[in-house]
């Protein structure tokens, strides 16, 4: 997988239908909808029926942890910061707002 491709989307994943699943996210997250009925057409036909229950699970779930995460202040584990250093910069993980969580516990 090529995570850089996740925030350059001229990018290649590295993953079969990468750039359906990517869309598939950014649709899911935005508030146009004929965007996110597009995007589960387009991922249905890609991988198949099951992949839009499959794909819509995992991001309810990632955003929930997220939330929670963030709402209760867990602060990463230092082996976990410090082991994905190199991976935040390349994506621009640090500039996010959220982050600051994250730093005023290091």
């Amino acid at each position: 997988m090529n995570p850089e491709a996740l925030v350059r989307p001229e990018l290649d994943t590295g993953v079969p239908s990468g750039d359906v699943l990517l869309a598939f996210a950014e649709a899911i997250i935005g508030t146009d909808r004929a965007a996110l009925d597009a995007a589960r057409t387009a991922l249905a036909e890609a991988l198949g029926p099951a992949a839009v229950s499959g794909a819509s699970a995992v991001a309810a779930n990632f955003s929930k942890n997220d939330r929670v995460a963030n709402g209760i202040g867990i602060p990463v584990d230092d082996i976990v910061f410090n082991g994905t250093e190199d991976l935040r910069e390349q994506l621009g993980l640090n500039a996010y707002k959220s982050a600051e969580n994250t730093f005023r516990h290091m």
